[in-house]
């Protein structure tokens, strides 16, 4: 396995990125093999994890948003690989770069190769693996109800808009959440289980997870008596949250459960999350906010 050797797997409409093209220059005038391949539909970025793996890649770099970061990351856990990811942020929401620390300019973002990976968590439901976070309730449904025509205008802003534009929409749902010592029921107006800490354009529902413990973070914003402040508690990150951190999780709810798992939503009546310690290797800051032992 080449120690500098890497695939970068490019979403499809990136190509014409002229800052990325610069930094692939930059990378590989300092003895960088770095390759490139780009994403053009569903299944794409598990092909060419599964190719840059036989090819011997010591690296895999994930360039775009949210969804190839998320397809990358749940790849290379799968296939259990010593290869380790680097993190080139080029979506719109960027939720799991910006709380990790990952510099979005794509030349910072390539220099972390550099820096040496560091094993973190992924969270695993059902045959699914994820890297940053499962949300329920007004996350999963702002981000399923925002246009990618909104986000190329406003940015990550999109997500507000939505979710104040819709909030008159907006339902409790009724769930019961059963952990080690732990158990809620009830109705609320957001769900957050992350291995990151903020989702759905800058969401923050799980101000102090950490990649590298083991544990998922779980926050819940129970549906208060008058909707009225809600939402804006919920968009300051503040509120009257429930929080706990647990190596596993189940929610069931009466009604069914309607989520999101970075990105992609998720259906069933019960659902159980679990943490999945040192699955995967990646280049992170070294001060990194999501790294408990910082270093």
């Amino acid at each position: 396995m080449s120690e500098r050797k890497a695939l970068l797997i490019l979403h499809g409409k990136q190509a014409v990125n002229e800052d990325v093209r610069a930094a692939v220059g930059q990378l590989r005038e300092r003895g960088w093999t770095l390759d490139v391949r780009l994403t053009w539909e569903g299944g794409d970025a598990r092909r060419l994890v599964g190719e840059a793996l036989a090819a011997g890649y010591g690296h895999v770099v994930a360039g775009g948003g949210d969804g190839t970061l998320r397809d990358v990351a749940e790849a290379m856990g799968l296939a259990a690989t010593q290869a380790s990811l680097a993190l080139l942020p080029l979506g719109t929401a960027n939720d799991f770069a910006k709380a990790a620390g990952v510099p979005l300019e794509p030349q910072a973002a390539l220099a972390l190769l550099e820096v040496p990976a560091r094993s973190i968590d992924l969270g695993r439901v059902g045959d699914q693996l994820f890297l940053n976070m499962a949300t329920g309730g007004f996350g999963s449904q702002v981000t399923a109800n925002t246009s990618e025509d909104l986000k190329k205008v406003l940015g990550a802003a999109a997500y507000l808009f939505t979710g104040l534009s819709r909030f008159s929409e907006l339902q409790a749902a009724s769930v019961e959440l059963l952990g080690p010592d732990f158990q809620w029921q009830g109705e609320l107006l957001a769900l957050g289980i992350g291995n990151g800490r903020q989702a759905g354009g800058g969401h923050v529902l799980c101000p102090e997870a950490s990649v590298d413990d083991g544990l998922l973070d779980v926050g819940i914003l129970p549906a208060p008596q008058e909707m009225a402040g809600a939402l804006r508690d919920l968009l300051a990150g503040e509120g009257l949250f429930v929080r706990a951190r647990l190596p596993w999780v189940e929610i069931k709810g009466a009604q069914g459960l309607d989520m999101n798992l970075d990105g992609e939503p998720l259906q069933a009546t019960s659902l159980r999350f679990e943490a999945v310690p040192r699955a995967l290797r990646v280049h992170l800051p070294a001060n990194s906010p999501l790294l408990s032992r910082p270093g």
